[in-house]
């Protein structure tokens, strides 16, 4: 099983997609690579469907190509998805027989922490979507 990150020396993951219909899957399954290689497998498929929920939105809403980075520290991991567009999203409700609407409301179900901020006027015009998962307390280091 691998091991986060020292607390002082957090491994930084990123990736660009284009923001096509393909992208998703291309982001989800980054992400859940990265959590299972850091042993962190009971968190990789909520951390993939939250990523494919954010990069959809920038793919349907967005502007510009996806940036995501993913953080993996010692005691949490944190996903950001990056796109060019000022908008935030905001959570809407969906009617029951909706097929899209969920997004933001699945991604704060499932992670322990979210949320988004927009470009400092230095770094460009657009906005970075994040979630947050703790490592669990019982999560320690192999040997290596």
């Amino acid at each position: 099983m691998g091991a986060p990150a020292h607390p002082e020396h957090p491994h930084r993951y990123t990736l660009s997609a284009p923001a096509l219909p393909t992208s998703p899957r291309l982001c989800r399954d980054f992400v859940r690579g990265i959590f299972t290689a850091s042993g962190l497998t009971q968190l990789a498929d909520a951390a993939a469907i939250c990523t494919s929920e954010l990069v959809t939105n920038v793919h349907r809403h967005g502007k510009g190509d996806v940036r995501m980075a993913a953080t993996v520290q010692h005691d949490r991991v944190r996903v950001t998805v990056h796109d060019d567009s000022p908008e935030l999203p905001s959570p809407r409700r969906a009617a029951t027989d909706e097929t899209n609407g969920r997004g933001l409301f699945l991604v704060t179900a499932l992670s322990d922490i979210c949320g988004m901020t927009l470009d400092e006027p230095a770094e460009g015009t657009g906005k970075a979507v994040w979630f947050e998962f703790n490592v669990p307390p019982t999560h320690t280091k192999s040997p290596v």
